[in-house]
């Protein structure tokens, strides 16, 4: 199958490279130096241990004229309406796209743009980040790569056994996959970890070490948060269970003590952030729901009157 990458980043650049070194026909979109870096010397992946480097193709958004088989959309969620002219122009009715965002619920937004095309949902664990351009690095040495992906509830399941090989080639490719019956709990638990954690790391300008300490406000910002998307998942009839902060830093036990999260790490430099998507949104869902998260509302006032965006 053809597979198109959108956004060669710590995400879309981990499973595109995976998916090219194990011999599939992969196209990374991107831009600017990391575009030219890949288009002359490949993609490098470093890892803890070793590293390699495969060429793909590569294309700016605007360039780009094939038909994937698959698409990872793999860019920042303020990014979303932007790559829809390329989304639309590039897929059919047999084409799967999967969106790997950090922010709950993005398939089916972008389902309502592609009502033709099949748009599941799905999330990634990983600890990775551009290092260079052409560069990913992979730092940790308990390695986490795993992929989890399916329709969401209600959705018509159409293109079933394309969905089945995309499964199939990245095992083969070396990513831990799972295909979810249900997956808007799975991403919901995702969401848990990383929203969560960057609304409390950004608020205090702190690291992942911070709220790994057993006291301190930081820590207790982050479990109080967590809380909060426990609350409103259940109020959406999903139940993520008890214990899910002291949880959910196991699963992040991968990450560094002076590590923060690319919310942080945007905000810090100034750039547009997934500040929208990963707090506001939240409170806008509690609202829908009927539900309010004054932990969450706190940090979503403090953002917007700093003009944090």
């Amino acid at each position: 199958m053809k597979y198109l990458i959108i956004g060669a980043g710590g995400t879309g650049g981990c499973i595109g490279a995976y998916l090219a070194k194990s011999g599939n026909d992969v196209t990374f979109i991107a831009r600017g130096k990391h575009l030219e870096a890949i288009k002359e010397k490949g993609i490098t992946i470093e890892r803890a241990r070793d590293s390699f480097t495969v060429k793909t193709g590569v294309s700016t958004a605007e360039d780009y004229n094939g038909r994937p088989d698959v698409v990872f959309v793999c860019v920042k969620y303020y990014s979303l309406e932007s790559i829809l002219p390329l989304l639309k122009r590039a897929c059919g009715s047999e084409t799967v796209v999967i969106p790997i965002l950090n922010v709950f619920g993005t398939g089916a937004v972008l389902q309502e743009s592609l009502p033709e095309v099949t748009v599941l949902d799905g999330c990634i664990y990983i600890y990775s980040f551009i290092k260079e351009a052409g560069v990913i690095s992979l730092p940790s040495e308990n390695l986490i790569f795993r992929i989890n992906f399916g329709y969401r509830k209600g959705q018509e399941k159409t293109n079933e056994k394309k969905v089945c090989q995309i499964k199939k080639e990245l095992k083969e490719a070396g990513v831990e996959t799972y295909f979810e019956p249900e997956i808007e709990k799975v991403a919901l638990l995702k969401f848990s970890l990383i929203s969560p954690m960057g609304a409390a790391l950004v608020y205090y300008d702190a690291r992942v070490g911070d709220i790994r300490k057993k006291e301190g406000a930081v820590r207790d910002t982050y479990m109080q948060l967590t809380n909060e998307i426990r609350d409103l998942g259940r109020a959406m009839g999903i139940d993520l269970g008890d214990g899910l902060a002291e949880k959910n830093l196991n699963i992040g036990s991968s990450m560094p003590n002076d590590s923060t999260t690319s919310l942080h790490r945007d905000v810090l430099k100034g750039h547009a952030s997934e500040t929208e998507g990963l707090i506001h949104r939240v409170v806008s869902l509690g609202e829908k729901y009927g539900l309010d998260l004054p932990i969450y509302r706190k940090i979503s006032g403090w953002a917007k009157e700093k003009g944090i965006k």
